[in-house]
């Protein structure tokens, strides 16, 4: 899968922009602030509805329009695609493929395959759950559309729980309580596909992420991924049971799969609380250059390789483990310059220079 072409139109910082990409590696340069990031967010966006910084919609629209357009061009498997988007500051998103609205985002997830690796991915390794719940959505929500789905229906069962929490919370009815039955058995439903999901994908990552990580680091660790449910799925309906009081008092669904967490290892330490920055580093690499070969696996394609900034962030040994595992991937790069490229005889086959 590739990206042919980007067209934007009241963007952030663009007014109007047109560009066409290389199948093989893109690289846009310039200095900070100019807007390089932002042509990486929109083919984001494009992809998969959500911007990596999260945030809302109209945080991305430029100041003085009211909305954007984004237009990519993207070819899978040799038939081409067109996504338009249309982002709105007063109300919801508009997506088309190939000219014909689409509804929902799980409609559009799945056209392309994107790997956006940034230095704000050290978070993932280092801040508190939601980072890495995120992380693991994102990934699945790509490659599965069924986790998709019961991931957008189990976070509106845990919206409306959430709200009838409140209202039992000053008005505690016979009838308000057989509607928490009813939310209570979907909640149960969809978070059990979650977990499951979730178990699978962290036992694919593992088959992958051991062997990438041992080669980054000479040999000297292991790295293991550990998925660590607040609760099994076997375990979810007792547990919702048990926590209704609590819930109540509360005004919130404490158990779910809204609260799991992943923990990586590093010969058997918890690289969150005792790794080095050095090792937090090498295992976001390891976990991006682990969801390449997850999405060449599943699909049986390239997925497209988006890197901003993150040389910068590398020693010259992970620079060049990662440039040279792009092979035929479609990269796009931002960077400050185009010494570590030279310097390393990394192919280069489509420069952009980004000013202002």
């Amino acid at each position: 899968m590739v990206i042919e072409a980007l067209d934007l139109q009241n963007y952030r910082n663009y007014e109007l922009l047109g560009m066409t990409f290389s199948p093989q590696t893109n690289i846009l340069y310039g200095d900070n602030a100019q807007g390089k990031t932002n042509i990486l967010e929109a083919i984001y966006v494009a992809g998969t509805t959500k911007s990596h910084r999260a945030g809302k919609d109209r945080e991305i629209i430029a100041f003085d329009s009211d909305e954007a357009h984004i237009k990519m061009l993207v070819r899978r498997h040799n038939i081409p695609h067109r996504i338009d988007m249309h982002l709105k500051k007063a109300k919801a998103k508009g997506v088309a493929i190939d000219g014909i609205p689409i509804k929902r985002a799980v409609d559009l997830l799945g056209i392309i395959n994107i790997v956006f690796f940034s230095p704000e991915d050290l978070n993932i390794i280092k801040s508190g759950p939601a980072e890495r719940r995120r992380f693991m959505d994102m990934e699945l929500s790509q490659l599965n559309k069924i986790y998709l789905s019961n991931l957008v229906n189990y976070n509106k069962v845990l919206v409306q729980r959430n709200k009838l929490l409140k209202e039992l919370s000053f008005n505690m009815t016979d009838e308000l309580l057989s509607t928490l039955d009813i939310w209570d058995m979907q909640l149960v439903h969809y978070g059990r596909s979650i977990i499951d999901g979730r178990i699978k994908f962290v036992e694919e990552l593992n088959d992958i992420i051991s062997s990438i990580h041992s080669n980054l680091t000479g040999s000297k660790e292991k790295l293991v991924v550990e998925y660590a449910p607040y609760t099994t799925a076997e375990r979810l309906e007792d547990m919702v049971s048990a926590s209704r009081d609590k819930d109540i008092r509360y005004k919130s669904t404490g158990i779910g799969p809204h609260k799991d967490d992943l923990v990586f290892y590093i010969n058997g330490q918890d690289v969150r609380k005792y790794g080095s920055q050095g090792q937090q580093r090498t295992t976001a690499l390891s976990l991006k250059l682990s969801e390449i070969e997850l999405v060449k696996k599943l699909t049986k394609d390239n997925p497209i390789l988006l890197l901003d900034d993150v040389l910068s962030e590398l020693d010259s040994n992970r620079q060049n483990y990662l440039l040279n595992s792009i092979g035929d991937i479609q990269t796009i790069i931002t960077c400050t310059g185009l010494d570590e490229f030279i310097n390393n005889r990394i192919n280069i086959n489509k420069v952009f220079k980004v000013t202002n």
